[in-house]
């Protein structure tokens, strides 16, 4: 990949992160007003990935599963080129 490829992937990486993240604090507000964290940790988009941790009560919540599930489903519809989300769901160590 040249330098300017890589540049441009940067680039669009940034983009879709921005995108997720607007489309977490829009559709998902109850995560921060339960005090809960939602964010972005990577993004490929040559694979069309996505990679989210949810943080503070979040961590251990008995709907987290439920969250994680309507973020897997919508997320993909909502923004172009996101074809796969793995959520952290928290320090437990679930990752679904």
């Amino acid at each position: 990949m040249s330098a300017e490829n890589a540049e441009t992937e940067r680039g669009d990486e940034a983009a879709v992160s921005e995108r997720v993240q607007a489309f977490l604090s829009r559709n998902f507000p109850q995560i921060a007003m339960h005090g809960g964290s939602a964010g972005v940790e990577g993004v490929d988009v040559e694979t069309g990935e996505v990679w989210l941790a949810l943080g503070g009560a979040c961590s251990g919540c008995g709907i987290s599963p439920m969250t994680v599930q309507a973020i897997r489903a919508r997320l993909p519809e909502e923004i172009a080129g996101v074809d796969t989300v793995h959520v952290d769901a928290g320090d437990d160590g679930m990752h679904l």
